[in-house]
């Protein structure tokens, strides 16, 4: 038997008590009060606190494999995820979502999962895979899952799409919750989106729009990923309404893990003010009790799942339980994993400069505005000239040129414009291109996009760069989206790539993000996929010159 002492919380008086917890095999058996020497906590004293939870995440986005992503995240106090593998989904649909649960079994980290609803996210863009309610039924049945994946697609819900109704009616036949993504959603509009069964969102930007929605009767995932950054926005929410409220990251990249996880919102609400009771309820207690989780609360016969903290307002996490065995002591993981299998989709022949080239004449055109640290976009109209019967770039007003290439198969590229990126020179891409993870270029030089695109496709995915001569790229040869390396050396990497990305003038903080998230045609306001410019307002393409 293991017997572990320290301070422990007491939820309902909201009191920390000095006493020890038992543990046999992978349950706590008892939790026992002791007589403290001290009155108080001493600043070296063990907290012995429930294991964090990222109610809401795409490994994917981490770059990683889910067995990478738990040797990384564990060292943070994370205990359990629960993820919507729909990255992987569009490109390699139930091979994809096999390969995940496959790979976080070998790993002790709890990781959940939940059906992917909008694979591809829209019937507007060509991705390598379509999951219908024949699959979703599959998923439900077979595997472990404990909800559908956020329902993106809230027109059709609001529209009673068969399709959409139908997706919902199975996984409420299960009676397993659904989740939602429905950015801006106000008035009848969101009564209807929560009234068809849509339990949380985290797509609330505002308190205004949070409190519409939990007024709604939805729960909210207050985010803080790598390109979409809410937590300085709504984390009153978290005191106001602690039963409503969890944390999650969403959409995390490499570069961000090497240094936090979810511990990093525990410690920004402490310096806030709020109570770490309130916290630990919102990143623990609400997505074990909302999910029906695996995971204990620190109650006799409950899973030996916590977490031991030193210098409670520093939240340093000095070891993780999970199911009795210590995972991670002192930032050192105590599990070994294996490589993981690399499998993928990718079909496209190289591109050519002209490839990139907008045919056309001087005149006003719609231009993506990018909005630093948002999915949401502006639509903008600028003048732009052409020359010899093609459109030119306007690099004094920061307006060049995006394109997205086909991976899937030869078509023709969607080209377009995009502003507020900062970009002097060369060019980005990635085969990171949500959701359904075409190839997605900016720059400058249509020769440098047409090298940064073929770096990709020689290596059947990756994240690159091209400013002339200079090159590089983050192979991602896991569906197009991830790697099996380590997390430090594809975070390096990825920082490596990001501080490239700024010396060709980026001013964007994630610009690799920020890129990927053009392409995902159902975040307002305007964005491009395989198949041309989308107005996500009016839910229609439009052409890029406006007439």
């Amino acid at each position: 038997m293991k017997i572990i002492r320290g301070w422990i919380p007491d939820f309902k008086n909201r009191q920390f008590f000095f006493g020890e917890i038992q543990i046999q095999d992978e349950f706590i058996v008892s939790v026992i009060r002791l007589e403290s020497k001290k009155p108080g906590p001493d600043i070296d004293d063990d907290y012995i606190l429930p294991g964090l939870i990222d109610a809401h995440v795409h490994i994917e986005s981490s770059m990683l494999v889910p067995s990478g992503f738990a040797m990384q995240v564990v060292r943070f106090g994370t205990v359990a995820t629960v993820s919507d593998p729909h990255e992987i989904a569009n490109v390699l649909g139930i091979e994809g979502i096999k390969f995940m649960v496959e790979d976080a079994a070998r790993v002790p980290l709890k990781i959940y999962y939940t059906a992917p609803s909008c694979v591809p996210a829209t019937e507007h863009e060509e991705s390598g895979a379509v999951l219908g309610v024949h699959e979703l039924e599959e998923l439900a049945s077979r595997y472990s899952f404990v909800g559908l994946g956020e329902m993106m697609d809230f027109p059709g819900v609001l529209r009673k799409d068969p399709k959409v109704i139908e997706k919902i009616s199975l996984f409420r036949k299960y009676n397993l919750p659904i989740d939602g993504h429905a950015p801006g959603l106000m008035g009848m509009d969101l009564k209807k989106y929560a009234g068809a069964g849509i339990s949380t969102d985290h797509e609330a930007t505002s308190l205004d729009e949070a409190r519409g929605k939990i007024q709604a009767g939805m729960k909210i995932l207050i985010r803080e990923g790598s390109a979409a950054r809410n937590f300085d926005a709504l984390w009153p929410l978290i005191a106001e309404y602690p039963g409503e409220v969890m944390l999650c990251c969403d959409d995390i990249h490499p570069d961000e893990l090497l240094d936090h996880h979810i511990d990093w919102l525990i410690v920004r609400g402490l310096e806030k003010g709020l109570s770490i009771f309130d916290l630990l309820q919102a990143a623990s207690l609400n997505p074990i009790n909302h999910y029906q989780l695996d995971v204990g609360k620190l109650q006799p016969g409950d899973k030996a799942d916590f977490i031991l903290v030193k210098q409670l307002n520093k939240f340093i996490v000095r070891d993780n339980y999970i199911n009795g065995n210590c995972v991670s002591r002192d930032g050192e993981i105590q599990f070994e994993t294996n490589d993981s299998s690399h499998p993928n989709r990718f079909n496209r022949a190289s591109v050519k400069k002209e490839d990139f080239e907008m045919p056309g004449q001087s005149g006003n055109y719609r231009v993506i505005g990018a909005v630093d640290g948002e999915l949401f976009t502006t639509s903008e109209i600028h003048y732009l000239e052409a020359k010899e019967g093609v459109v030119l770039p306007d690099n004094e007003n920061d307006i060049i040129r995006i394109a997205v290439v086909n991976r899937y198969r030869d078509s023709p590229l969607a080209l377009g414009w995009i502003g507020q990126t900062g970009l002097k020179k060369g060019a980005l891409a990635s085969s990171v291109a949500h959701d359904s993870h075409n190839i997605i270029v900016m720059g400058i030089s249509t020769e440098d996009m047409a090298q940064a695109v073929n770096l990709i496709i020689d290596n059947q995915g990756g994240i690159s760069y091209s400013g002339g001569r200079d090159t590089g790229i983050l192979p991602l040869p896991v569906a197009g989206l991830m790697s099996s390396q380590g997390a430090e050396w594809v975070g390096k990497k990825y920082q490596e790539l990001n501080g490239r990305a700024r010396e060709l003038g980026s001013c964007l903080s994630a610009p690799f993000m920020t890129l990927s998230f053009m392409a995902l045609l159902v975040i307002p306001e305007l964005k491009i996929g395989d198949r041309g410019l989308f107005d996500v307002k009016e839910f229609n393409f439009v052409k890029p010159k406006v007439e």
